[in-house]
């Protein structure tokens, strides 16, 4: 009978500890940040977390990271589809000497971004790097003072489509949005309604990456506006685009390979107007603007309306 009871105990204390065990290790749908939160807490809504990077571990994939108060959530490296959202909230991350944001997940991998501020304080490295996804989606986004790019889309072999929405960067040392995929990769962006302020570019695409914007403005940027650069099927569909107080041409396409087409835009008062040189194309269909540059530049070729 002692036998029999010591069995029933040992069963018994391996059932809590198990039941304990996969309590411990549960990932949420959704989980909580506060400013008063702590990383030891189940990120609950009634026990937040204190980081994004504290929440990310306790957040399943496809889940959501909810900001419950204005607060600095730190740095985040994201590996997997996740939504992390300050909506309501001054939500924001405070990146001196570091990247912003790191996102480094599988190709099938959705990854959305909104609401959130991230500020480099001229120490920090890029606002939001992104390795690899299969899509993200940045909206409503601030990214400031940084010392390399606002938005760094660089995957090295996958193909990733990025949008981003009713953003603004402000400050990037090395370019507002950059499109730079590697020498097998691929980006296709669209970015509507986008402010890129004070950068050294303010939009760039690179080789391999196409990108349209619409309804954004690039302004006192120290070298051009929108940018389509180094050839190899870098494409620019720009509608509704200005490009004012740049220190370099307000449109400019570098190299053969390299196009950018325009509609409804405008370059204004840019060191150059529309600046097509060693074999790259601006095109038009004749609905812009080019006034008060330093030089107008080359007047785009006319394609027709379809």
């Amino acid at each position: 009978m002692k036998s029999i009871s010591l069995i029933r105990h040992i069963v018994a204390a391996v059932l809590l500890y198990t039941l304990f065990a996969a309590s411990a290790h549960a990932q949420a749908t959704r989980t909580w940040v506060s400013g008063v939160g702590d990383d030891a807490n189940p990120c609950s809504r009634t026990a937040p977390c204190k980081t994004f990077a504290g929440a990310i571990s306790k957040t399943a994939a496809q889940g959501v990271i909810n900001a419950l108060d204005p607060g600095g959530y730190g740095a985040v490296t994201i590996t997997k589809s996740i939504t992390i959202d300050g909506t309501g909230t001054n939500a924001s991350i405070l990146s001196a000497g570091t990247n912003g944001i790191i996102i480094n997940a599988a190709t099938t991998d959705t990854v959305v971004i909104r609401n959130v501020s991230i500020d480099g304080v001229n120490t920090g490295l890029n606002g939001i790097r992104i390795l690899q996804a299969g899509s993200v989606l940045v909206e409503d986004v601030h990214i400031a003072r940084v010392t390399q790019k606002g938005i760094d889309a660089a995957p090295a072999t996958t193909t990733l489509k990025l949008a981003v929405n009713e953003s603004r960067v402000f400050s990037a040392a090395g370019g507002g949005i950059v499109l730079t995929p590697g020498a097998t990769g691929a980006v296709t962006a669209t970015v509507n309604d986008v402010d890129l302020n004070g950068n050294s570019v303010g939009l760039q695409v690179n080789a391999r990456a196409k990108a349209t914007v619409s309804n954004s403005t690039a302004s006192n940027n120290s070298g051009a506006g929108f940018s389509a650069n180094g050839g190899s099927g870098a494409t620019l569909v720009a509608d509704n685009a200005t490009a004012t107080n740049n220190g370099g041409a307000g449109f400019s396409s570098f190299n053969t390979g390299s196009q950018i087409t325009l509609s409804r835009s405008a370059s204004l008062n840019n060191a150059v107007g529309f600046q097509p040189f060693l074999g790259g194309v601006i095109q038009s269909f004749g609905d812009n603007r080019n006034v008060g540059n330093g030089s107008p530049g080359t007047v785009p070729p006319t394609i027709p309306l379809q």
